[in-house]
């Protein structure tokens, strides 16, 4: 999606060409969301799609995982990939540069 490119078999993302190490948790959330680009996700969608870890649904993990994963795709600082929708939970939208 614009430039993000998300290999699911490969579990590899690349912006504009330019690989991009994510952890198990970033790639997951990346991989949840990317389907739903322009669409918002709410903080217990997120916290469902990561299952796998076991973390008390209160703490603010879905938090940083979303933090990381926007710094981490901003490599150039033209991206702004995912946004905050006050009282709602998150949205990828990939601006125009």
């Amino acid at each position: 999606i614009g430039p993000i490119n998300l290999d699911m078999r490969g579990k590899r993302v690349a912006v504009d060409g330019e690989a991009i190490e994510l952890t198990a948790c970033e790639f997951n959330l990346l991989e949840y969301v990317m389907p739903r680009t322009g669409e918002v996700v709410s903080k217990a969608e997120l916290t469902e799609s990561l299952n796998d870890l076991d973390f008390d649904r209160a703490s603010n993990v879905v938090e940083v995982f979303v933090g990381r994963l926007r710094k981490k795709l901003d490599t150039k600082n033209s991206l702004k990939p995912i946004s905050t929708v006050r009282g709602q939970g998150y949205r990828l939208a990939l601006s125009t540069r």
